[in-house]
């Protein structure tokens, strides 16, 4: 949105329905462009027609457009939370063990994985969050169960579940993750059964929220590490930490085109949702089904483009 002049309105002189239904209308013909992850059977089932978007402000404040409250997986997305409860538990237990650089692959490829000898690139590819998902399951005997516990408690929901049919679609359908998995435990990268560590692994990305939910419940982000009910889940460091690898790495192998273009930290799903970050300010997320090649949202992204250009709302 910009004035006469062609300058970006500050959503301090504006009001944010008004902003998020602007940009409903800018994106309105994308929606639908690309195509829904058909690998996950369950999730071929979704209608690649639908749009919703939430912006959740750091003073409590929700705001939303077109399917905003609609549950959908919330598949790679999963990933930040995990990651967080896992630094917030011990953030040394990562060392050694997982990277912290763009991977420059797809998210599900073993290449790299045998180059570097069972480390993965980063948190966020599925080798890095299976790897992640490992150390949670080690640290609380029930990964999958704490982050759903977290997600409840900071989106104020509790009956946000795990969707069993996505769940039971994944595991059918997990080979190469298993494959990752099985591989990684041959350097020592694994420490639990490499099944139990997979089931967690599908059953907090089989998690089902809306993208109001999502929003407030990424807020401790935007808050530099304090949860909802004013206690500290992460050190400032470690909260700069999370949103520095969602802002290299949270786009899979498009992670470069996403800063270039939307300038915050963001992590995308191949449920069609991206969960961004603006510190300081906000938490948003958007969702609409239909994806790139890389697995993003093609609408998501373009919504996110225009929020940032807009605002004048960037890291950068």
């Amino acid at each position: 949105m910009a004035n006469e002049e062609g300058a970006a309105v500050s959503v301090d002189d504006i009001a944010y329905d008004a902003l998020l239904e602007w940009i409903a209308d800018e994106v309105a013909p994308y929606v639908g462009d690309g195509r829904v992850a058909d690998y996950i059977p369950a999730l071929a089932q979704v209608p690649p027609d639908r749009f919703g978007m939430a912006l959740a402000t750091v003073d409590g404040h929700l705001y939303g457009v077109g399917d905003f409250r609609e549950r959908f997986s919330l598949q790679s997305i999963s990933k930040v939370f995990t990651l967080a409860l896992v630094m917030a538990g011990d953030a040394g237990a990562l060392r050694g063990r997982v990277g912290v650089e763009p991977s420059g692959n797809a998210f599900n490829s073993l290449i790299q994985l045998e180059y570097e000898r069972g480390i993965p690139r980063n948190p966020f590819i599925n080798a890095g969050a299976l790897v992640v998902t490992d150390i949670l399951q080690s640290q609380t005997g029930d990964a999958a169960g704490t982050v759903l516990d977290f997600l409840r408690t900071e989106s104020d929901d509790h009956t946000i579940t795990i969707d069993g049919a996505v769940a039971a679609s994944e595991a059918e359908h997990g080979d190469l993750n298993l494959a990752l998995a099985h591989f990684m435990a041959a350097y020592g990268n694994i420490e639990n059964p490499v099944d139990l560590t997979a089931e967690h692994y599908f059953r907090h990305c089989s998690i089902a929220m809306s993208c109001a939910e999502t929003a407030m419940a990424a807020l401790f982000l935007a808050r530099h590490g304090v949860r909802t009910g004013g206690t500290r889940l992460l050190p400032v460091l470690g909260a700069k930490r999370v949103n520095a690898l969602m802002m290299t790495c949270g786009a899979y192998d498009a992670a470069g085109d996403f800063a270039f273009r939307v300038g915050l930290p963001g992590k995308s799903g191949v449920g069609g949702g991206i969960l961004a970050v603006v510190p300081g300010r906000a938490a948003l997320c958007v969702w609409s089904p239909a994806l790139d090649p890389h697995g993003n949202s093609v609408a998501g992204v373009e919504a996110l483009d225009r929020f940032s250009a807009a605002t004048g709302w960037s890291v950068f």
